[in-house]
């Protein structure tokens, strides 16, 4: 028998409504700015990170002016000519190409359909696209035109460089000989283009677009927003979500509009107990739903950590994920552009921007390393009790960073953070079978904390309540005493905080000023009545 509904939660592509539950894209955007901007015949920006829901906004406002009558708008999606890269003959050939379907599409205006190739052969590669936009222009000069052209970011070398001239060679005569607005979509601002030309040159977007008036951002989801989605599954179904799970939504999603449809889809549609409209969906339904994405390593999560392959998101990411205490020196320009991307927030401590990129991105990190080098017997570190014995595994990791640490450090692109992701690696691969791993950590915290939670699994509720374990990583650079001071009184306070049953602080000596036999050493603390198992490493 057949799923009740027809609408599932959108993950891949623009939002229909009549496939998806989704919001109204037009309250997404701010309407009456964009309408202002327009009408004072402005050329600007709108980007967000990926799969946030910038087409769908876009292909709303193109329907949007042109129910209104009084302007002829039209959208372009220009990815295709990515491949051009620094051909720019090949690259217009594709874009125009591009805008006479959507010309057809949009308006019904089919004047440039079977003309591609005369044009560019008439009116070259550097001159093509203002004369597509001269002549459509002028073909309706009762109709002001509106241009949208999205993934803008994602044109390469010289054939951006091209699109964004010949745009600007044209804007002195809008509105009757050139579009009155020109937008702009993308994941990136245009000020963010770092563009490489045929030439060796590297051009910044803000010089090659210097007419850009405006650049809006379009954001997350809202916590009404979320409810409000979610409520359309609930009127469809009747299925009812448990109250808790809102609470945990937000702090895992921030209101990232993929990764709440996302959970939506594989809450609602994958499990059975999901698809059993008569259950109501509970938060551990919702938390199996959140280990499963995280596993998936879907594309909208490969395609986010592959980001942090590039140097710019580099120099930001490293020196979170590794507890950096200095943020004076990271460029204003480079965290903006890892805000942009989605990754951080610039709310302090600066910070990554939701606790499922927390999750995803040190385990994108360690991947390879996790699978490769630490064996998955559960065995020998849980007790007969069937409780964790975190001293005998915390024993093993030591051994086992003094024989690998030297070796597998090099193989980290995030060297700065090498320590703490090899032991994220060593825990994760452990706790993978039953238990759950959260981690905190921001520039300018001073530190890196890890929440281990063990075991998950609701079969195993006989052994007693969960075993709360608060592991905090600091890299000693400025003695042991002074790294003691402070990290002792910011264990203490965390796991009275998580109300955890034990807590270890683990400081890795990165100084070589020492060998191997001094470096490793334990011994226990007491701070304000709560005891602290010290490691060195």
């Amino acid at each position: 028998m057949g799923d009740v509904t027809v609408r599932q939660f959108n993950i891949a592509g623009p939002t229909v409504a009549a496939d998806h539950y989704c919001l109204d894209p037009l309250q997404r955007i701010n309407l009456e700015e964009i309408l202002k901007l327009i009408g004072e015949k402005r050329y600007f920006v709108l980007h967000a990170p990926r799969q946030t829901g910038k087409t769908t906004c876009l292909l709303a406002l193109m329907r949007y002016l042109n129910a209104q009558g009084r302007y002829r708008a039209v959208y372009a999606n220009v990815e295709g000519a990515q491949t051009a890269r620094n051909n720019v003959e090949s690259g217009m050939r594709s874009i125009i190409a591009t805008i006479a379907a959507s010309l057809d599409i949009s308006v019904g205006d089919k004047s440039l359909l079977g003309r591609v190739g005369k044009l560019v052969d008439e009116y070259g590669a550097n001159g093509v696209l203002q004369q597509v936009l001269r002549e459509w222009t002028q073909a309706d000069s009762g109709h002001p035109t509106v241009l949208m052209l999205d993934e803008i970011d994602a044109l390469v070398g010289d054939t951006i460089i091209s699109v964004l001239r010949q745009i600007r060679a044209g804007y002195a005569d809008r509105p009757e000989h050139f579009p009155v607005s020109v937008i702009l979509c993308g994941v990136r601002d245009v000020r963010d283009y770092r563009i490489h030309g045929g030439g060796g040159e590297i051009i910044t977007g803000g010089s090659a677009f210097n007419i850009k008036a405006a650049s809006l951002l379009l954001g997350n989801f809202s916590r009404d927003d979320i409810r409000n989605l979610y409520a359309q599954h609930t009127a469809e179904t009747g299925q009812q979500f448990a109250e808790a799970i809102y609470d945990r939504l937000w702090d895992d999603t921030a209101g990232q509009p993929w990764l709440v449809n996302a959970l939506g889809q594989i809450l609602c549609f994958e499990p059975p107990e999901g698809k059993d409209r008569g259950l109501p969906l509970t938060l551990e339904l919702y938390q199996q739903a959140r280990e499963n994405l995280i596993r998936s390593r879907a594309t909208h999560l490969d395609q986010l950590t592959d980001k942090l392959k590039e140097e710019r998101v580099h120099r930001v990411m490293a020196r979170i994920v590794a507890g950096e205490t200095d943020i004076s020196t990271v460029f204003t320009d480079d965290l903006q552009y890892v805000q942009d991307l989605g990754l951080l927030t610039l709310e302090r401590p600066l910070r990554i921007s939701n606790a499922i990129y927390r999750e995803i991105i040190p385990r994108e990190l360690i991947w390879t390393t996790q699978q490769l080098t630490i064996s998955e017997e559960t065995v020998w570190y849980v007790r007969e009790d069937k409780r964790l014995d975190l001293p005998k595994l915390l024993r093993s990791f030591q051994q086992f960073f003094r024989e690998n640490a030297d070796a597998w450090l090099q193989q980290f692109q995030y060297r700065e953070a090498g320590p703490q992701l090899l032991l994220q690696a060593f825990l994760q691969r452990i706790v993978n079978g039953g238990g759950r791993i959260t981690r905190e950590y921001g520039l300018g915290m001073k530190r890196m904390d890890l929440y281990l939670e063990w075991p998950l699994d609701e079969k195993l509720a006989f052994l007693g309540p969960l075993q709360r374990v608060v592991l905090e990583l600091k890299i000693q650079r400025k003695g042991l005493e002074v790294t003691l001071r402070e990290g002792l009184p910011q264990t203490a306070g965390y796991a009275a905080t998580c109300g955890a049953d034990e807590a270890h602080l683990i400081i890795f000596d990165r100084s070589g000023e020492k060998e191997w036999d001094e470096r490793i050493w334990e011994r226990v603390e007491t701070v304000n009545g709560r005891e602290i198992q010290l490691w060195g490493m």
